[in-house]
């Protein structure tokens, strides 16, 4: 064998600038907050680009899961976001929540939870008897759930004669599906419990509780009626979510103060196209790839105006039906810097990013 090739397979297996499998950074459920089971997932390893805080899946309750990825940039706005939450929900550093469906930490980012001071745990198994024995055994402050789940398993309490022994006094935090509502009077009668509605998706984190936005770039824009009633696509950043809901002076069912009846929610129909009219960036090229990430790791659609206005003071978003469903609505104009803020840390990832390229030619792409 060539001596100088011996050499360098020598050097390499001792000095190579990049990393052996055994050497990469690992990213487990343990490092996510999320080590729990669920009967709906396998556990897979794949390998996660670097700029990614972390990778999750949509609940995907009405089709297949959509993969998500979280940047680093758009962190701090969810870990905020949870932070509303937890402090509206009365929970100080140190208390206990019982978590039935780990994906839900990654709305929060286990980051925020650990950040705030509280202790999460999982059940043993994602079953209902599972969870009664977890309530009972671990006596939490909190639990976060499905309310569908929680409600049937507070039943078989009743039905078994056991919900005299739990613990009194829970907040139930129900997400993932729209609350149900018959989970309020079985929840107050076995458990003294306060119900808590929250509302929001993986893409971006937790956006409204009990009615009231918990972020402060949500904007409501009229959509068409639903059954004579007039609904509100909730907007986040500049983007819409694809849902809508009726709001209501009379207040939401968990908290009179929310005017955002979340538990009606709808899809939207027509569903708005985003139009990028001014950006804070120099270049249209860039700001074409943060529009390709936001469809590939939030799923929403965004395009770019052939006259956009680059170098602009903030950024302006235009929503706009779409006429091909011969639905039309008013475009609604959204201008930063606050009301855009989560489409503006797309834009930071992608800068962050950019400057951070790779030199080795293995990692570039000619065009």
């Amino acid at each position: 064998m060539n001596s100088f090739l011996q050499e360098i397979s020598q050097l390499v297996e001792d000095f190579g600038s990049a990393p052996k499998i055994n050497e990469m950074p690992r990213r487990t459920l343990a490092d996510k907050g999320i080590e729990g089971p669920t009967a709906a997932h396998v556990i897979e390893e794949v390998h996660t680009p670097l700029n990614l805080a972390y990778l999750t899946f949509t609940t995907g309750t009405s089709a297949f899961q959509n993969i998500v990825g979280v940047t680093y940039a758009e962190l701090p706005a969810r870990i905020k976001a949870a932070f509303t939450v937890l402090e509206r929900a009365g929970l100080k550093k140190g208390d206990k929540v019982l978590v039935t469906y780990p994906p839900l930490v990654n709305v929060f980012a286990g980051q925020a939870l650990k950040d705030y001071g509280l202790e999460w745990s999982f059940l043993v198994r994602s079953s209902r008897d599972a969870f009664l024995a977890a309530l009972y055994q671990e006596q939490p402050a909190a639990v976060l759930g499905e309310s569908a789940f929680l409600r049937a398993a507070l039943i078989d309490a009743k039905n078994m004669g056991v919900a005299g022994d739990l613990p009194q006094g829970v907040r139930l935090l129900t997400a993932g599906t729209p609350l149900d509502l018959e989970l309020l009077p079985i929840a107050a009668e076995v458990l003294q419990a306060q119900v808590h509605d929250l509302y929001g998706c993986q893409e971006i984190g937790w956006l409204a509780m009990d009615g009231i936005p918990v972020r402060d770039d949500i904007e409501l824009t009229p959509t068409a009626a639903q059954s004579g009633q007039q609904y509100y696509e909730l907007v986040v950043g500049g983007l819409p979510m694809g849902d809508s809901f009726p709001c209501s002076e009379s207040g939401h069912i968990c908290n009179k103060e929310g005017k955002i009846i979340t538990y009606r929610r709808e899809r939207t129909y027509p569903e708005y196209e985003v139009i990028v009219k001014a950006t804070t960036l120099a270049s249209v090229v860039t700001l074409g790839r943060v529009a390709r990430s936001i469809l590939r790791i939030k799923g929403r659609v965004v395009k770019v105006s052939p006259d956009v206005q680059v170098n602009a003071p903030a950024t302006v978003l235009e929503l706009c039906g779409d006429p091909v469903a011969g639905i039309t609505v008013p475009p609604v104009t959204i201008t930063g810097p606050v009301k855009t803020e989560f489409f503006d840390s797309m834009v930071q990832a992608q800068l962050d990013y950019q400057q951070n390229s790779k030199a080795d030619p293995v990692w570039t792409k000619r065009s």
